[in-house]
Formats: C-alpha cells, structure tokens, sequence
C-alpha cells in the first residue's frame, strides 16, 4: 500500500511537467537509491506471495463450500469487491504483466533503447519520453490504464481494512474507522492514477 503511494506521487510527476525533467529526475532517483534497490526484490517477492496465497485461499474456500450459501441479500454480509477479490485481482494481474513489459523490463533490461537526456548537469535515461510516448499514442493503453486503475480502487476497498483485520485490528470500532479509510484511500490511488492517462488523452 505504501508502494502505491510512492509510486503515485513519481507518476503524477507526468503531469506536472510537460518537460519531462521533473518525472526524470524523480525516476533516476527511484533507480539509483540504494534503499529501493533493497526493497525492490522484496517488494517483488511480496506480490508473488500474495498472488500464490489468493489462489490457495480462494481454493480451499471453494472446496470447502463448493454449493454457494443460499442468500438473497449478500450485499448485507460483504462488499461486491470482497466477494470478487479472485477475479479483481486476476485482471489487475493481466495489467501488471502489461505495465510490467512496457516500462519496467524496458527499463531495467534495455536502458539503451530509451535515449539519455541532460538534466541539470545530470545523465540519465529519459524515462518521461518511453511513459509519455505510449500515453500519447496508444488510446487503448490508456483505457486499460484507467480500467486497470478502477480494478485496484476496488481491490484495495477491501484488502486495505482486512490487511488490519488479519492482525488484530478486528473490534467494531477500528473496523469502521478503517473501513472508511479504505474508501479514502482507494479513491485517491484509483482517480490518482486514471488521471495520468486521462491528462494526455486530453491534452494531447
């Protein structure tokens, strides 16, 4: 979750700075800064984690109770995100792997392809040109971005609160606090990252 925030407040950076030197120099430091070198790999680690154990967990569920209860008002148990989270998760997985091979392999695997700029007295790739070009040019991208987007806002409306829930924040009381600051912050990061590619459709 904290990822989220830090990686939002870098891209925002897009549409802040129609130069470009803003995003560069936040994405040269993201790439040089030792402590993201080391939280990197265990970030990485962390989703695989987190995807294998949704799969094993919604599994058991679904051996568990393979006959759905017999509810007329699910609404009144659990959220639609809650209900869905397999299938949320499973299509913001599909965007990953999108994100993942159109700016992260590029950018660490084939740094020549994405040019040099000057930024102050500073070398670096320019990694505004490889993010903003493929807003710019592809429509399709953006939609998937904006969906993609969408998919995590609902996501993390429930993962935020049960993610304290699993450690104890479970009483009436913090679970309603929570509740609502998952909504909070799930609408940020949601519109936060559908504005970017809402901004160049736009703009340009």
């Amino acid at each position: 979750m904290l990822f989220l925030l830090v990686h939002l407040s870098l891209n925002l950076l897009l549409i802040f700075d129609d130069s470009g030197e803003l995003f560069n120099l936040g994405a040269n430091f993201m790439a040089t800064n030792p402590a993201i070198k080391i939280m990197e790999p265990i970030l990485g680690l962390g989703f695989i984690v987190h995807i294998i154990w949704s799969l094993i967990i919604s599994i058991q569920n679904l051996k568990a109770r393979p006959i759905g209860y017999a509810v007329t008002q699910r609404s009144y148990s659990s959220s639609w995100a809650a209900r869905n989270m397999l299938i949320i998760g499973a299509l913001i997985f599909v965007f990953l792997v999108m994100h993942i091979i159109n700016f992260f392999y590029v950018i660490k695997f084939d740094p020549q392809s994405i040019g040099k700029v000057m930024v102050g007295n500073i070398e670096m790739e320019n990694t505004y040109n490889l993010v903003s070009s493929l807003f710019k040019s592809s429509i399709i991208y953006d939609i998937a971005y904006v969906a993609g987007a969408v998919l995590l806002g609902f996501h993390l409306t429930h993962g935020f609160w049960s993610a304290f829930h699993t450690v104890g924040f479970s009483n009436k009381i913090w679970l309603s606090r929570l509740q609502v600051i998952a909504k909070v912050y799930a609408i940020i990061i949601a519109v936060g990252f559908c504005s970017i590619p809402l901004y160049f459709l736009i703009k340009f």
